[in-house]
């Protein structure tokens, strides 16, 4: 019989319990919740660059790691009797079910395909999905705000896009990228202002910085365009073009210290021009 997922995770659940155990290893019993969060970052990016690649053999490895550090910190939660993998597991599966009524009847069976209960679109799909949402949060309690739900742990830029998402799904929102366009025309003004009038003054200039940032986050938005992604492919683009006006030099013999501003302009310039990406 061939290995189904389920025997694989199983395996892997098994795994990291012995690492934990007493018989285990001495680094992975120290873990706890907050020491593993920056791993989880770490992997959760190293998802994301294998998908922009396009490299898949590495997205098949970085996935694996991925939920690897879900049942790390599933275990360790097990540890201390909070919860388990499988009652993650439990809660995902259900809340899938449940925020899908459109793909799946109460008793969890598929809908027919002809069935009018299905989605008409990926948007209806979604304001059932959110809806559903804001009917459980009712339920036990807690009363609906658009914004929560929005970690404040996530990089700054992708926050600021999805907040202004948030927004514009109630109407809170710019009608036409246009008009976003103007925003940061008038934001660059106000940052300009302090630059020049109170260079001294940190705080402010920070203030306007960030505002400047929240309207591009915003225009990316309009442009349905995810930010995070456009800023690490001009990451990218910046690290070749620099790495070449380096390679360039140390070709001649030179080290980048040991030439002008002017001429790495200069050479920058054509290596801009020859890297058109």
């Amino acid at each position: 019989m061939p290995e189904t997922p389920g025997h694989r995770f199983t395996r892997l659940v098994d795994l990291m319990r012995t690492l934990r155990s007493p018989d285990g290893c001495p680094w992975d019993r120290e873990q706890t919740l907050k020491t593993l969060a920056p791993f989880v970052l770490e992997e959760t990016y190293e998802v994301l660059d294998a998908i922009e690649r396009g490299d898949l053999d590495a997205l098949k490895e970085e996935v694996g790691d991925l939920i690897f550090e879900g049942v790390f910190l599933a275990q360790v939660a097990s540890d201390a009797g909070a919860f388990t993998v499988a009652d993650s597991l439990r809660y995902v599966t259900d809340k899938l079910v449940r925020r899908h009524p459109h793909v799946f009847q109460d008793d969890g069976e598929v809908h027919d395909a002809e069935s009018k209960a299905r989605a008409p679109s990926p948007r209806a799909a979604l304001d059932r999905w959110e809806s559903i949402k804001a009917d459980e949060r009712a339920a036990v309690g807690k009363a609906h705000q658009t914004l929560s739900g929005v970690p404040a742990s996530l990089p700054a830029l992708l926050r600021a896009y999805k907040l202004g998402k948030r927004a514009a799904a109630v109407g809170f929102d710019w009608q036409r990228a246009s008009d976003v366009v103007a925003k940061i025309e008038e934001e660059v003004g106000e940052l300009r202002e302090a630059v020049t009038r109170h260079p001294a003054d940190a705080a402010h200039v920070e203030e306007e910085v960030g505002d400047l940032l929240f309207a591009v986050a915003n225009l990316c938005r309009q442009l349905d365009i995810e930010p995070e992604a456009a800023l690490r492919g001009a990451n990218d683009k910046f690290a070749r073009r620099f790495t070449e006006v380096e390679r360039r030099f140390a070709d001649r013999g030179k080290r980048l210290d040991e030439v002008t501003l002017e001429e790495m302009e200069e050479e920058w310039r054509k290596v801009k021009n020859e890297m058109t990406r």
